[in-house]
């Protein structure tokens, strides 16, 4: 074992030294069709590790408090004797319902760059205080109320402003207008490497006015994930969308398109918290 070890140590230091000028990255196939990808430059090493027993952690609520600086939930998390760290993440309701699958979970979870805990907790507290996330709407806010006079410019603010928060593709549709941006961080993403998955994107990107038009998405916040996604559930995307009202049109919508591994929370709820901004404003 130790000599394979070193195998793949150097064989990723020689991909280090060659992507210097390639900018090379490793490109990890699922099982379930996910991709992920990895810097060279960034790979240190690659092990194959095989556990002998079972590797869990049981989570257990215990109760949930609404506060005025944040909501509180207690909770025991204890681990099986082969874990030796975990993730957890608080995910919305609406988020909750939409996955399908062991795996979109486990995906979401790596996606949210939460902190990896190594102790089990009888009765973790976990309070929800002011984040970046408040940071981000206000940034966001900001940018809004620097063209709040320009009706359009404000809403294509909003839209540049999510692009750059959260790296995915963003779109409004408001009355005859629909304005676009992030097609670079879209198709940056590890996932969308493949051809078929740009085709699929693409097509929805071409068609998003009449599919907004058919599918009329009427809540604050609509979440298309897996078999709802209108690109399909193996795309690799999903879409997420405030409707709100303008004074172009009581059917506006802001949106963004994204890798399904993502951190939904924080994406969600700076598309909700936009479009809410955005129709209080304009």
């Amino acid at each position: 074992m130790k000599r394979l070890l070193f195998l793949f140590t150097f064989i990723a230091a020689s991909l280090f030294a060659w992507a210097q000028n390639n900018n090379t990255r490793v490109l990890i196939h699922e099982t379930n069709g996910n991709v992920k990808g990895y810097l060279v430059e960034r790979v240190d090493s690659i092990d194959f590790v095989k556990i002998a027993g079972p590797v869990s952690v049981e989570a257990k609520f215990l109760k949930y408090s609404a506060g005025v600086d944040g909501d509180t939930i207690w909770a025991a998390f204890q681990r099986s004797a082969d874990c030796h760290g975990y993730r957890f993440s608080i995910v919305p309701k609406v988020l909750a319902d939409k996955l399908e699958n062991e795996m979109q979970y486990i995906t979401m979870i790596e996606r949210s760059n939460n902190p990896l805990f190594t102790e089990d907790f009888t009765n973790a507290q976990m309070t929800e205080l002011p984040s970046g996330i408040d940071r981000s709407a206000r940034a966001i806010e900001a940018h809004v109320n620097s063209h709040v006079d320009k009706t359009d410019r404000a809403i294509r603010s909003a839209v540049d402003s999510l692009v750059e928060l959260t790296g995915n593709f963003g779109f409004a549709s408001f009355g005859t207008h629909l304005y676009m941006n992030g097609m670079t961080q879209l198709f940056s993403q590890p996932e969308f490497v493949e051809g078929d998955h740009v085709q699929a994107i693409a097509r929805l990107i071409d068609n998003i006015e009449p599919w907004l038009a058919e599918a009329a998405p009427n809540q604050p916040l609509n979440v298309f994930i897996g078999s709802e996604n209108p690109i399909g559930k193996s795309s690799g995307a999903t879409l997420i969308i405030s409707k709100f009202r303008s004074q172009f049109s009581d059917d506006s919508y802001i949106g963004v398109i994204g890798p399904t591994r993502q951190n939904y929370r924080r994406t969600m709820e700076l598309v909700r918290r936009t479009g809410a901004m955005l129709e209080g404003m304009l």
